[in-house]
């Protein structure tokens, strides 16, 4: 057999037991028939799998129970016990983390604000925080697994490298390297929204299906997608890159230095400026949000409607591309602009039905959930969780 060969049986194998821990953890207890249900595999291949799980101590499996008038069945469930886990998330403004135990429970959470988001300055406050979150973890250091970042932008998983964030106004920034170096623990990087899809499908929307994308909308618009059950990040990282979705060739420059894109057309300071281009001093937006919503009405009011309208008629034309690609079951919105979606939603969802090819968008269940900041920290503590034991018991 070649090597090639090799080395994709070992991959399908780091999957296969990666998929089982995390239906075990997300629908446990559970016996090995049920597990091979939902996994759509026959029940010689989850026998063949569990093995090292159980050996490895990741699994427990206890002893046999009634199931109805069937044959009494043994039931298996993470053992949260083996290890813990830190997960953080470096934004422009503030890091969040949270430790957590191998069923992804949060044990601790704190974040801290940061002045500036230089490589620098950001990747030593996520050091610090992770050293602050461990103290306050019982017997952390014989325990721990690792640790979890998630960052916006293009991030190359393989090397710990953010390729580029134009959020972050990083190039080429080492960031497994030095939190390696300055935490002594085996560190995961991953695109941010890539771990909020990891969360979303283990404890959150996407539990019941397997093919749905995570759009963030805010400062920016990120995306991740999870398809046929497999987190897709694409050949170098890139998948997903929706806000950077070419639009209007003629349209406000983007903060990646291209014109019209998705997140110059929807972001929060496309709201912005299209209150400013009218004369109304807004500079953030809550105060946008609040002029919006407004009791007092007005013309100040109908202006701040009409830029959500604007910006989610924008949204929505990218969200009926991305579904007529990918033919989507469901759409997840978050991020921190999510609580403004009774202002945009509306407009969004028109846009998509429009534009949508066939039965694009009626095949596609939309969703908001504004999610927290330990959400997308959680996601990435699931991520060391997931490749831990995909890898270490192969």
């Amino acid at each position: 057999m070649s090597p090639s060969k090799i080395r994709f049986s070992e991959l399908v194998g780091e999957q296969t037991r990666a998929e089982i821990f995390a239906t075990v953890l997300t629908a446990g207890p559970i016996s090995r028939t049920q597990l091979a249900q939902r996994l759509g595999l026959v029940p010689s291949s989850v026998t063949r799998m569990l093995p090292p799980l159980l050996e490895h101590d990741y699994l427990h499996e206890s002893d046999a129970v009634p199931q109805g008038r069937g044959r009494p069945q043994k039931m298996l469930h993470v053992n949260p016990d083996k290890h813990i886990v830190v997960g953080t998330k470096i934004g422009p403004a503030q890091v969040s983390g949270v430790v957590t135990d191998m069923a992804a429970n949060v044990l601790a959470r704190a974040e801290e604000p940061i002045a500036d988001c230089t490589p620098e300055t950001a990747l030593s406050a996520a050091a610090a925080l992770t050293s602050r979150l461990l103290s306050e973890a019982p017997e952390a250091a014989d325990r721990v697994l690792g640790l979890g970042v998630g960052v916006s932008g293009h991030v190359d998983s393989s090397a710990g490298i953010c390729r580029y964030s134009a959020l972050l106004d990083w190039d080429k920034v080492d960031v497994a390297g030095p939190l390696r170096e300055a935490t002594r623990l085996p560190v995961v990087v991953n695109n941010d929204v890539n771990t909020l899809v990891v969360a979303e499908r283990w404890f959150g929307q996407g539990r019941d299906v397997d093919s749905f994308a995570v759009v963030t909308v805010g400062p920016g618009i990120g995306c991740g997608l999870l398809l046929d059950g497999t987190l897709f990040s694409g050949a170098t990282g890139l998948a997903g890159e929706l806000g950077h979705l070419p639009l209007d060739p003629a349209g406000p420059m983007c903060s990646c230095g291209r014109r019209g894109c998705l997140e110059a057309l929807a972001g929060d300071r496309a709201v912005l400026r299209h209150l400013q281009d009218a004369g109304i001093p807004c500079t953030t937006i809550s105060e946008a949000i609040d002029l919006a919503r407004s009791p007092a009405g007005g013309s100040a009011q109908a202006v701040a409607r009409s830029a959500f309208a604007e910006a989610g008629a924008a949204l929505g034309r990218g969200l009926a591309g991305m579904c007529n690609l990918l033919n989507l079951q469901k759409i997840i919105i978050a991020g921190e602009g999510a609580i403004a979606y009774d202002l945009f939603g509306p407009a969004a969802s028109q846009a998509l039905e429009t534009h949508a090819f066939s039965t694009a968008a009626r095949d596609c269940d939309v969703h908001v959930d504004p999610v927290r900041h330990d959400l997308w920290a959680r996601g990435a503590a699931c991520l060391v969780i997931r490749d831990a034991v995909g890898a270490a018991i192969s």
